[in-house]
């Protein structure tokens, strides 16, 4: 027995190891002493990021949070600029020995605590200005709190988001080795999620869309069945898009989510990759299971009441391609203009391609190289090619 599974865990080891080579020596202070002073032309753009966090508040002001878990939730707002070398899909991130240089760097400016009543004044007065619309994004595994507020930026600027953006952070460990403390602080957060979907929704959203990456998908899937059991499952008629996005999921489990939530009014989309290495690992991890981020049958997904998208043959920055959605810079522009208009649910095989040509638009000559997108709707698959 030990020696049929000593070769999984060693490959297990090293896999982790490898994929913690690309966090090298980011500093995980998002509050720096002091910050540069730049002309306003080299920054790009200024973004309030609303946060709700189960994270425990960090001993160190600069951290502002770590990767403990708290009983309560924590409310606040990070000022943030994007300087203007930005460049579509990446996160520029200071090291520990460079300064807070806003013409480099994405820079938090101040950190804004508030109470629960607070907080929903704050986001009532900045949906209203809004038109009524509330982006909440929910983060992965491996993910420190400045890298959850760097990742909401970096999504929120690069697909032109004009809504209220919403960051949900649970307790993560930012660090490789903390996969099972991860996967249990996920768990604990699904509650503080249907809470703070709840909030925006009570204060004033009148679409709410949600984003959800990696191990974020199992606390954004188990809020959602918590507010299809409570028989609210779609916040009062405000829930528009709802993004998966390779999500660490067992699929049997997602199957029995789905089952309790139901096809959706408006089908889920779903962004998967057979290439994902980050998913590859953990399907190790949970004994070779499947996970739905890199499933192989979309039909049985699609069949669910999701729309799956099929980016196995689309290049990522990330060396795992495990954040092709929104570090590749066509798919994230794309993200942006699925966001800029209104769902509606799908009942015909003319919206069904309305759909997906709105879903691909810009794809097209935009590429380097040949590739293939392939969308598998509730009603119909269509394969885009792409590229030269």
């Amino acid at each position: 027995m030990v020696g049929g599974h000593l070769p999984r865990l060693v490959l297990i080891a090293f896999a982790l190891a490898l994929s913690g080579c690309a966090g090298g020596q980011a500093t995980r202070d998002l509050i720096s002493a002091s910050v540069v002073a730049v002309p306003a032309n080299q920054i790009s753009g200024r973004h309030e990021i609303f946060v709700a966090t189960t994270r425990h508040k960090s001993e160190r002001r600069e951290e502002v949070f770590d990767g403990r878990r708290s009983p309560q939730v924590s409310y606040a707002k990070v000022d943030i600029t994007v300087p203007a070398i930005h460049k579509t899909g990446e996160i520029e991130r200071r090291k520990k020995s460079q300064p807070a240089d806003p013409s480099k760097f994405m820079v938090a400016e101040s950190v804004t605590a508030y109470d629960e009543s607070e907080f929903a004044k704050a986001l009532r007065t900045d949906i209203a200005r809004n038109g009524g619309r509330a982006l909440v994004f929910i983060h992965g595994y491996n993910t420190a709190f400045d890298g959850a507020v760097y990742r909401m930026t970096q999504i929120v600027h690069d697909a032109g988001y004009e809504g209220t953006p919403v960051l949900f952070t649970w307790a993560s460990g930012g660090r490789t080795v903390d996969y099972v403390y991860d996967s249990n602080s996920a768990s604990a957060a699904r509650d503080a999620l249907e809470q703070t979907l709840r909030l925006v929704a009570k204060a004033g959203a009148k679409r709410i869309d949600i984003i959800a990456h990696s191990m974020g998908n199992w606390a954004t899937m188990e809020a959602l069945r918590q507010l299809a059991i409570s028989g609210d499952r779609d916040l009062d008629n405000k829930l528009g898009d709802v993004v998966l996005a390779s999500p660490d999921i067992d699929v049997d489990v997602f199957k029995s989510q789905m089952a309790r939530y139901g096809v959706p009014d408006k089908p889920f989309i779903l962004f998967l990759s057979s290439d994902d290495r980050a998913l590859r690992i953990s399907g190790l991890i949970a004994g070779s299971q499947p996970r739905v981020g890199d499933y192989g049958d979309a039909a049985d997904l699609a069949s669910l009441g999701v729309i799956a998208v099929d980016l196995s043959q689309i290049n990522s920055g990330d060396s795992l391609n495990h954040t092709k959605f929104a570090d590749n810079p066509v798919l994230i522009k794309m993200l942006g203009e699925r966001l800029k208009h209104n769902s509606r649910l799908v009942t015909n095989q003319e919206e069904a391609d309305q759909r997906v040509a709105s879903l691909t638009h810009g794809i097209t000559g935009t590429l380097t190289s040949a590739a293939e997108v392939i969308i598998t709707t509730p009603i119909n698959v269509v394969r885009i090619a792409v590229g030269q």
